[in-house]
């Protein structure tokens, strides 16, 4: 089985919400563009992805992958996913991971059609289905934070975790407030996306310790190693780092040398693929770390992502990051959370859900070969 064709096909991402998670982050415009990558084989099996999120529309990728990656798979085994993996990754320094990972995304899907099984399947499985957790934006107001956990809480959900305020102050008012209002029973976790300094990130750490969070996420600079140690020594929650660790899954090696983190992290745009998120998670599970999958940005992330939750033994919970409309678009038959708080394992062969393909030809601004 050979690759003979790849295309992109940009279309619009209308209605989304302006919602921000991080100051860090732009706000939200209200329509992004999502690309339909699309693999073509000589036995009519067709691998897709999507490029892009609400907040990085695809066209600012899109070029480069048509001109640096798809002559690298054109004419390839499309099963051959190591070697294509390594040699996508030697032109690191012309690409994103995302398009890297678009690639990789579809490659798995052609192989989960080709053998008749869903991409969990061929990683071996775990599971059928696992708890979720609620991932707020960041919300104006401390009450907002309350109104939305005890919302959630009522919907079924088990977990929540707050993208707070930048500020320390209110960022401790909304964690008080959260847990005040769904109780000890409820799972909390939080994720500052970088915004703090040694000194802020400590003070926020030991009044959510306090509180019973579950995990402290991201609470310093992606790269800020030297005081990840430091605040690790100092705390005994578990801290979480490396989603947006600079190197994609090769950066991992010095947080685990330094002991700078308790969980790794990563999804599919981020770190090259399900490829480089299967890595990410064996090389946690060799140090009984747990791998904890951050949301994809895109609908078939996700549910690409979900194939690896259901397939490994060491990711707690799944991230459904609200709202669903910055998250989902151009799939019939998306993920659901069920009543008492859980996402289940797909079924069918590849990615294994539909494509709206009607709603893409609708929205459909170039197509790129």
């Amino acid at each position: 089985m050979k690759i003979v064709d790849v295309s992109v096909t940009l279309f619009t991402w209308r209605d989304i919400p302006a919602v921000q998670y991080s100051d860090r982050n732009p706000i939200a415009a209200p329509t992004s563009e999502l690309g339909l990558v699309k693999l073509v084989t000589d036995e009519g099996i067709e691998g897709h992805a999507f490029l892009g999120s609400a907040i990085r529309g695809a066209r600012l990728d899109v070029v480069a992958l048509m001109r640096h990656l798809k002559p690298v798979v054109m004419g390839r085994d499309p099963l051959e996913r190591e070697r294509l993996w390594i040699d996508l990754h030697k032109l690191y320094r012309a690409v994103t991971p995302r398009t890297i990972g678009a690639i990789d995304v579809a490659l798995w899907d052609i192989a989960g059609k080709a053998a008749g099984l869903p991409i969990h399947r061929l990683l071996g499985g775990y599971r059928r289905k696992m708890p979720a957790y609620a991932s707020s934006a960041t919300l104006v107001g401390t009450a907002a934070y309350a109104e939305e956990a005890v919302a959630l809480k009522r919907a079924g959900y088990t977990a929540y975790k707050l993208h707070p305020p930048k500020a320390l102050d209110p960022c401790i008012a909304a964690c008080r407030a959260v847990r005040d209002a769904v109780g000890p029973e409820m799972r909390l976790m939080i994720d500052p996306a970088g915004a703090f300094e040694f000194p802020d990130a400590l003070r926020l750490g030991r009044i959510i310790e306090e509180l019973g969070f579950h995990w402290y996420e991201d609470p310093l600079a992606e790269d800020d190693i030297y005081n990840y140690v430091k605040l690790r020594a100092k705390l005994d929650i578990p801290i979480m780092a490396t989603e947006y660790s600079p190197g994609g899954f090769h950066a991992y090696a010095p947080w685990l040398m330094a002991q700078a983190t308790d969980y790794l992290r990563g999804d599919v745009a981020v770190k090259g693929g399900l490829t480089g998120l299967i890595k990410g998670a064996h090389l946690a599970d060799a140090f009984r770390m747990n791998y904890e999958i951050h949301h994809g940005g895109n609908s078939l992330n996700n549910i690409a992502q979900l194939h690896v939750a259901m397939a490994i033994r060491n990711c707690e919970y799944f991230e459904i990051l609200l709202p669903a409309a910055a998250q989902k678009y151009a799939v019939v038959d998306d993920i659901e959370v069920d009543a008492q708080g859980n996402v289940h394992a797909i079924d069918k062969p590849g990615l294994g859900v539909e494509i709206d393909f009607d709603l893409i030809r609708r929205e459909t601004l170039e197509v790129l070969r």
